[in-house]
């Protein structure tokens, strides 16, 4: 039987700028989770929470809103589901591994291609990294707190299809069986600190909690 907790994203806050940093001098929180189910909720009550707890920018490049990477915006199409991460690690992880500020271009789902502007992304005390496989087997020895957000295959299906439109389903059934794939081969969810129901049925503040199921 699965046991929900509810927990205020401060406490998680308040564990996670209590952790070690083992991205150079950054605390690497990875927020994974199959399309869909909340990651990006979560990500940004997370940030929000820190932000809270850090007070605003100071002049050595501590406190406000930690930067937040959607894995989404690295993309290269559908096609670059999974195998984007090497555009992750050589654009953010490596330059703040050696404490330089690193830098990407988004992907525009509607240029189809990357967008001219780099958006920076600065040596902070923590970054949050969100998407699906953001939490793969291969960053988590330098992952301060790894969380994998999961719901109800349908509801994110209809999740999907309200944001982006019905025309992206054959698209989005290709994509749902190669996020399946990736995590049983992974085995990303077992592995994590945190699962995160991300469609609870039990009434809480959403902005101020989340429900753990382990």
């Amino acid at each position: 039987m699965t046991v929900a907790v509810v927990e205020a994203y401060t406490e998680l806050a308040r564990r996670v700028l209590a952790g070690p940093a083992r991205l150079g001098r950054t605390r690497l929180v990875a927020v994974d989770g199959p399309s869909g189910a909340g990651k990006s909720r979560f990500a940004a009550h997370l940030a929000d929470a820190l932000a809270e707890l850090t007070g605003p920018p100071r002049s050595h490049g501590e406190g406000g809103r930690p930067p937040v990477v959607h894995t989404d915006d690295l993309l290269d199409g559908w096609d670059d589901q999974l195998t984007f991460w090497p555009r992750l690690e050589a654009q953010v992880l490596a330059p703040l591994r050696a404490g330089r500020p690193g830098a990407y271009r988004r992907y525009s789902w509607v240029r189809r291609s990357f967008l001219p502007r780099p958006v920076p992304v600065p040596v902070a005390p923590v970054l949050i990294v969100e998407g699906v496989s953001a939490a793969r087997a291969v960053v988590r020895p330098e992952v301060t707190a790894a969380v994998f957000v999961t719901a109800p295959a349908p509801t994110r299906l209809a999740r999907a299809v309200a944001r982006d439109g019905p025309e992206i389903l054959p698209e989005l059934r290709r994509w749902h069986a190669g996020e399946r794939a990736h995590f049983a081969a992974d085995g990303t969810a077992g592995r994590v600190d945190l699962v995160i129901d991300g469609a609870p049925t039990l009434p809480y503040d959403a902005e101020r909690y989340y429900m753990r199921t382990r």
